[in-house]
């Protein structure tokens, strides 16, 4: 799973090797924490919030495939 978030995040950004995804686990599931180079975060996030929720959107669908829960967080 965390290829896939990382996948989806370099390929909107200039600065691939800027991204890096951390994940952790905890009651609730596996928390994917974005963090890309600075002034990318809006390529990622998109107007009004749009390609972080189309993000979000792929990676819970994938995560339910396997049965497990996923949730992405986006850091500056």
């Amino acid at each position: 799973m965390k290829e896939l978030v990382e996948f989806l995040c370099r390929e909107l950004v200039d600065d691939r090797d800027g991204v890096q995804v951390t994940e952790s686990f905890d009651d609730r599931g596996s928390t994917y924490r974005v963090t890309v180079a600075p002034g990318e975060l809006g390529k990622v996030i998109g107007r009004g919030g749009r390609t972080a929720k189309a993000i979000r959107t792929v990676v819970r669908a994938a995560a339910s495939r396997q049965n497990v829960s996923a949730r992405v967080d986006f850091e500056d």
